[in-house]
């Protein structure tokens, strides 16, 4: 369990310390307008899902053995990309759309890291559970919430005004290495701990009209993040405090939401649910 704990919460910590500090790499190239930091969120919330479909179809059809080895092979292949301070290359010539360059520049610079930082808590908590039959994993869900939560906050009060960006830069690069070794030996040990063939799945899965619920209220979520962040940045000001704010928020409700202890009354959030139907 303390392996499981400390890498999850490592990697939630960097997954979300590089959102605000890359966002900041990239502001003065192509300007402190509201496109650019919702084309970084954007890129950000994308991947993220990719990393959990990634998890998803890694412990679903693949063997432990298999698992290991592929996750392992793809961290080594990522430190080749630190550090991960984007090259002047990038800066964009006149003014020209940066959508499509934002893009580019995120996913060569960091697309890997992120995305296997993304990939880190759900695959290890699938990890977790096969190796630990008795024991539930979604408490290490919060821990992880919390950890970003940390990093959002830290970034704008602690690290943007005591460090430059390139001692930014490399004090993450440093850690995301530290991150990989332990990631790499939670995933060797898994390798160890379960060679034998999978275990078959003897809960029925969840119905395709669940599913479907599942999709759209995480979806709204999504939206309501995307469609804040743009309000402030478009109307307040485009400064990181600001686009942190909302997705702070954001983490805070799955802190709630997955921790053992149930914070709010479920008719206290029925009530609440009506307040805000009835405020559209």
């Amino acid at each position: 369990m303390p392996l499981y704990a400390f890498t999850i919460l490592l990697s939630a910590f960097l997954l979300f310390l590089i959102q605000p500090m890359m966002a900041k790499l990239i502001l003065p190239w192509f300007g402190g307008s509201a496109a650019v930091w919702i084309m970084c969120l954007v890129f950000f919330q994308s991947v993220l899902l990719l990393g959990y479909l990634y998890a998803y179809a890694v412990s679903r059809f693949l063997r432990p053995r298999a698992q290991s080895f592929l996750h392992i092979g793809l961290l080594t292949v990522s430190l080749a990309l630190l550090p991960i301070a984007p090259s002047e290359s990038w800066k964009p010539m006149g003014g020209a759309d940066p959508t499509w360059p934002i893009l580019a520049l995120l996913t060569l610079s960091i697309g890997l890291p992120y995305f296997l930082l993304s990939a880190t808590s759900p695959l290890l908590q699938a990890w977790y559970a096969r190796g630990s039959q008795s024991a539930l994993p979604y408490r290490l869900f919060a821990f992880s919430n919390a950890a970003s939560l940390l990093a959002l906050l830290a970034y704008p009060v602690l690290v943007e005004p005591n460090a430059a960006t390139h001692t930014q830069t490399i004090l993450w690069s440093v850690a995301y290495a530290v991150f990989s070794l332990t990631c790499a030996a939670t995933a060797w040990r898994v390798k160890l701990e379960t060679a034998g063939p999978l275990q078959p799945v003897t809960e029925p899965l969840p119905t395709a009209r669940r599913q479907a619920l599942w999709l759209l209220l995480s979806a709204c979520g999504a939206m309501l993040l995307l469609s804040i962040t743009n309000h402030l940045t478009q109307n307040i000001a485009a400064v990181p405090f600001l686009w942190v704010l909302p997705l702070a928020i954001y983490l805070v409700t799955f802190i709630i939401a997955f921790s053992q202890r149930i914070w709010i009354p479920r008719a206290l959030i029925l009530r609440l649910l009506a307040v805000a139907l009835g405020s559209i």
